[in-house]
């Protein structure tokens, strides 16, 4: 098997949910270190314009978003499995909800002003500044973002439902973590790095016990590397998709083979232009060519994403 390279800084949340998931998989890996804004030269020649964090190469195939991610890595290493029967499609539908509703929430409560102040704390003033605007062209004014009171509120009633979860069992759907514990575990992460709004956890002891469990899942033994030499991987591989159903699946009156543009629907609105080579019940995938990296396949879920045939 191609090597496991992770793209990723050290605080992004949706990054921890991935390390969490590749140490609970025992699965080794290699370690990029990203730039956490604009501008990301090596992130875009990669993956053509899609910018947010993390996403994971194998070879010449780029893997964009967490929740296809999880999937190739259960095609990887199936046990532990994260998507357990008889709740397969419930842990779905659970890490969704906490990929957006509860992220969102929490952020908005982790980053009000005390939080951004403490998280900012040893950054020149500008790094505040430029972390707030790179953040605001992500969303290009199409998100309404809760206000710290809004958020205070959801945030509680949140972690309350995610408390009543752990009554009787020790991860949210049985005895061992799923899907949804690794989506709602990293906002949660993120609120314990910061000392001024941390407190809201100790609300939900039951909350509280169960990041302690998901803490000491770890994140392996990753080895360091550089974005050059996975770009030099990139460049001597040829794509080989692991993604196992290859039906296409028509929704848009787009032939394989068109040149198309690929973006998320609300969050990190930049485009990634490609040929069309597969479209199918779950995912995207664009193949693309530079001198750079020679030619790699992208892909996206198709949930959360836009495809939409090139103009011109």
């Amino acid at each position: 098997m191609a090597d496991l390279i992770l793209h990723h800084y050290a605080t992004s949340p949706f990054s921890e949910k991935v390390r969490l998931i590749l140490g609970a998989k025992k699965l080794p890996w290699k370690s990029v270190f990203i730039p956490p804004i604009m501008p990301k030269p090596d992130v875009e020649v990669l993956t053509g314009g899609y910018r947010k964090t993390p996403f994971l190469q194998i070879g010449a195939d780029m893997y964009c978003d967490t929740a296809l991610i999880a999937d190739v890595l259960e095609h990887l290493q199936p046990e532990p499995t994260l998507y357990p029967e008889p709740e397969k499609g419930l842990s779905r539908i659970l890490a969704q909800w906490a990929d957006s509703t509860l992220f969102w929430a929490a952020m908005a409560w982790n980053l009000q002003p005390k939080g951004a102040a403490e998280v900012f704390s040893k950054a020149p003033p500008e790094a505040a500044k430029a972390f707030g605007e790179d953040r605001g062209k992500m969303s290009a004014g199409n998100m309404t973002r809760l206000r710290p009171a809004d958020a205070t509120s959801a945030y509680k009633s949140y972690l309350r439902r995610l408390s009543d979860m752990f009554d009787d069992k020790p991860f949210m759907l049985g005895e061992a973590p799923c899907i949804a514990d690794f989506a709602a575990y990293h906002p949660l992460w993120y609120t314990r790095r910061i000392d001024s709004v941390r407190g809201i956890l100790d609300l939900t002891p039951g909350v509280v016990d169960w990041m302690e469990r998901m803490y000491a899942i770890g994140h392996g033994a990753p080895e360091k590397f550089t974005a050059e030499e996975a770009i030099a991987v990139a460049k001597s591989t040829r794509p080989h998709t692991l993604l196992t159903d290859s039906t296409f699946q028509d929704d848009h009156g787009i032939a394989l083979g068109s040149d198309v543009t690929v973006r998320a629907e609300s969050f990190g609105l930049e485009e990634t232009a490609g040929k069309l080579v597969a479209a199918t019940r779950t995912h995207y995938t664009l193949e693309r060519s530079n001198e750079r990296v020679g030619t790699v396949h992208v892909h996206f879920p198709r949930i959360g994403y836009v495809l939409r045939k090139a103009e011109g």
